[in-house]
C-alpha cells in the first residue's frame, strides 16, 4: 500500500513538472494533439512533426524527473544505512585516516603512524588546537610499518596540559638522508555518534572522525 501511494505521488509530482515546464502534462498535450488530428482540414493536413517534437521533449522531462527522484531515493537510502552502521560502531575501537587524537587530561594518548621506508632518525611533532608546538619527540632508527607511541600529555618541559584535541605529525630521514613523511591515524573508542551533517561523524572524547574516514574497527 505505502509503495502505491508513494509511486502515485511521484507520477503526480512530474506531472506537475511538465506543467510548470510547458503550461500541460503529457496527458493535456495527447487530449490537445488528437484534438487537432480530428477537426483538421482533410484537404491540408497540419504537419504533426512539430507536435511530435514537443511530445518528444515532454517525454525527456518527465524521464530526467523519474531519474532525479530514483537517485534521491538511492541517496536517502545510503544515508539511512550509513547512519545505522556508525550507530554500530560505538562502543568500538576504530583506526582512521587523521592525525588528531583526544587527551583527556589523566589518560595517555596512543599515537599511532607509519613509516613507508626504514628511517635512521625521526622526530614527533604534537601541536596544540591553536597550531602551537606543544612537544616534540625525537627516535632514533626505526623499522618499516606501523608504529605506536603513548604520549603522556605532557609539553617539553614536562607540565600536564589541559584536555583537548592536539594534533600530530611525523617526519624522519632514511640512512642516505632522503626525507620521510609518515602517515598519521587517528584510533580511539568510539563513545557518540553525531548524524546532523552530511556524513556521520564518530566520536572519541573530544575529538571525531568522520564514517568515511575508518579503515578498520575492532570489537571490546
Amino acid at each position: 500500500m505505502v509503495s502505491n501511494v508513494t509511486t502515485a505521488t511521484d507520477q503526480t509530482a512530474a506531472a506537475a513538472t511538465m506543467k510548470k515546464t510547458f503550461g500541460m502534462d503529457k496527458d493535456d498535450f495527447m487530449k490537445l494533439f488528437i484534438a487537432q488530428l480530428q477537426y483538421q482540414d482533410p484537404l491540408k493536413p497540419q504537419d504533426p512533426s512539430a507536435m511530435l517534437d514537443q511530445l518528444s521533449q515532454l517525454s525527456l522531462v518527465e524521464q530526467s524527473y523519474n531519474s532525479t527522484t530514483v537517485l534521491n531515493k538511492l541517496l536517502t537510502a545510503q544515508n539511512n544505512s550509513m547512519s545505522m552502521t556508525s550507530v554500530s560502531f560505538i562502543g568500538k575501537e576504530v583506526k582512521a585516516n587523521g592525525n588528531s587524537t583526544s587527551f583527556d587530561g589523566v589518560t595517555p594518548s596512543s599515537l599511532l603512524f607509519n613509516l613507508s621506508v626504514p628511517t635512521a632518525e625521526s622526530t614527533l611533532t604534537i601541536k596544540n588546537a591553536s597550531g602551537n608546538i606543544v612537544k616534540t619527540v625525537a627516535f632514533g632508527a626505526k623499522s618499516a610499518g606501523e608504529v605506536t607511541v603513548a604520549w603522556d600529555g605532557t609539553d617539553n618541559s614536562g607540565n600536564k596540559l589541559p584536555s583537548g584535541v592536539y594534533s600530530f605529525s611525523v617526519a624522519g630521514k632514511t640512512a642516505g638522508g632522503d626525507s620521510v613523511a609518515a602517515g598519521t591515524f587517528t584510533t580511539g573508542r568510539i563513545d557518540g555518534v553525531n548524524l546532523t551533517g552530511d556524513t556521520p561523524m564518530l566520536t572519541i572524547g573530544a575529538n571525531s572522525v568522520a564514517l568515511t574516514d575508518v579503515i578498520s574497527v575492532k570489537g571490546v
